[in-house]
């Protein structure tokens, strides 16, 4: 026994030594324009209906990739399933009315409210006070001298004149309105913010999806109301506070009205899921390399027409197919990664990289022993407004400047020996208008520091529209760039130390 633990500790160096530099073009090769084809057609079909986050669609095309990980023989990727669920809600309006002094007011005629923002809420008030603009912070005071506890507030859209300050309800950056956070601050039961363009077109009685439906912080509810139920509060002082609103001294005032509010939504939870298959590594099986691509597209149109998804990102989500086929081959061959491999195709990033955010705040596998996260979103088609180089035969390489010094030397020397694609660094411009690199699933990884490179191929026009179908997709450049990706994955997981994490996350960055 002691003779053979002596014989296999000799060998094993050798045999990790040997599946080093194994050569991986055999593996690559398999990744096909044709093998690509054949699932995109699938995935991108009309079966798949576009496949919205929390819809039948979606719910096919998971059932699809789980089906494909199983024949390949990839393991469970969380508590025995492949499938990751979380919540999504959505909201249907019951029923919405104002009633003033007795007069009755009909929402879209005259006044609305964001179902996914609001609270069903009924109640009758005595008094209704105005606060100009609605802004309390350091620089302005539109609550001075009023008690606002337990009442209606009354605003005006607008910003004081030679001022930097937010226009009332809007957003600074991707918080909650200042004008809302103002009147939660003074204890306001609602907000009535009087708004353009009443009468509106009777809109959807269903909300838009959303996620974190348990929250921290029960805002009051915002209605935009008309002209004519400002008056109807204010009489004549509207015209004159309006007036005073453009010189920049609107009056606070406090009036009596008897306000009616009636409203009521009713919330539906469903299920959206991120489906995810394993891989086993060998001698470094506890560190992980992280595949990924978005299955979700944005579903039908008004009409019903199909936005069928298929570079964004049914091209992603088959390289992932693909990939993970090329790795159990490799792996079947003796040639299996040091690492594991983890291949996570993700719902909800067209609705705000809903699912990649839910695993990097819930992840299966220990996010500081995951080396890095390739994330494809969109590589099947040519950027029409690419004007360098042969536009034949590149892809943007995104992210591969931040977080760790190892990421470019080692895409490039990858590309080097045996994609030789135009690695385009468009994106990495910090000062880039269209924020590519905070908008798609790797980076959910890297706000947890996690190192990243991020392929794509840029917008065209049919990004977002029922164009985006499967004989658009040039499936040779695109099978090119997913053996790119497999090739600098390769790398990443059998080279001997996890990627440096030497380059800190801009603290700044925020999507």
């Amino acid at each position: 026994m002691r003779k053979l633990c002596l014989v296999m500790a000799l060998v094993a160096p050798c045999g990790i030594m040997a599946q080093k530099a194994a050569n991986p073009v055999t593996y690559a090769n398999s990744i096909t324009a044709e093998d690509l084809k054949k699932h995109l057609y699938i995935v991108a079909g009309a079966e798949m209906e576009g496949r919205e986050t929390a819809t039948e669609g979606q719910r096919k095309a998971a059932a699809y990739i789980e089906n494909y990980f199983k024949q390949l023989g990839l393991a469970p990727g969380i508590n025995g399933g492949y499938q990751q669920a979380f919540s999504v809600y959505q909201d249907s309006l019951v029923k919405a009315s104002i009633d003033i002094n007795g007069k009755k007011f009909l929402p879209f005629a005259d006044f609305g409210v964001t179902l996914s923002s609001a609270n069903s809420s009924s109640f009758m008030a005595s008094e209704v006070v105005f606060v100009g603009y609605g802004i309390s912070d350091s620089a302005r005071d539109d609550y001075k001298g009023i008690d606002a506890r337990g009442k209606i507030v009354l605003i005006l859209a607008g910003t004081p004149p030679a001022t930097q300050q937010p226009a009332a309800g809007q957003r600074r950056g991707f918080g909650v309105s200042p004008v809302i956070d103002a009147a939660l601050r003074h204890g306001a039961a609602a907000v009535f913010q009087v708004q353009p363009g009443f009468p509106r077109r009777a809109g959807a009685t269903k909300g838009n999806m959303y996620v974190g439906g348990f929250r921290k912080t029960i805002y009051p509810n915002l209605y935009g109301i008309s002209d004519q139920v400002a008056e109807s509060i204010m009489g004549a002082d509207y015209a004159a506070a309006k007036e005073a609103m453009k010189a920049g001294n609107p009056q606070a005032k406090v009036y009596a009205a008897n306000v009616l509010v009636d409203f009521s939504k009713a919330i539906v939870e469903m299920q959206s899921t991120n489906v995810i298959g394993f891989l086993e590594g060998s001698d470094k099986k506890d560190e992980y390399v992280f595949l990924t691509a978005h299955y979700d597209h944005i579903g039908k149109t008004a009409a019903g027409v199909i936005n069928y998804g298929a570079d964004d990102d049914g091209s992603g989500t088959v390289s992932i197919l693909e990939l993970a086929e090329a790795f159990v081959k490799a792996k079947a061959a003796g040639k299996g990664p040091r690492r594991s491999i983890v291949f996570m195709t993700v719902s909800g990033e067209e609705k705000g990289l809903w699912g990649s955010a839910y695993y990097g705040d819930h992840p299966v596998y220990p996010l500081e022993k995951t080396t890095v996260d390739l994330n494809i979103d969109m590589i099947g088609r040519i950027d029409p407004k690419r004007k360098v180089g042969d536009s034949t035969n590149y892809v943007y390489v995104v992210g591969d400047d931040k977080l760790s010094s190892d990421l470019r030397p080692i895409s490039e020397a990858m590309n080097k020996k045996y994609t030789k694609l135009e690695l385009d660094y468009k994106f990495n411009d910090p000062k880039d208008t269209e924020r590519i690199y905070y908008r798609s699933d790797h980076y959910n990884f890297a706000r947890k520091g996690v190192p990243i490179i991020f392929y794509f191929n840029g917008t065209h026009a049919d990004y977002h529209r029922p164009g985006d179908t499967p004989d658009k997709i040039n499936y040779s450049l695109m099978a090119k760039r997913a053996q790119l990706v497999f090739f600098t994955a390769w790398d990443m997981a059998n080279r001997n130390d996890m990627l440096k994490r030497d380059i800190p996350l801009d603290p700044n960055a925020v999507r």
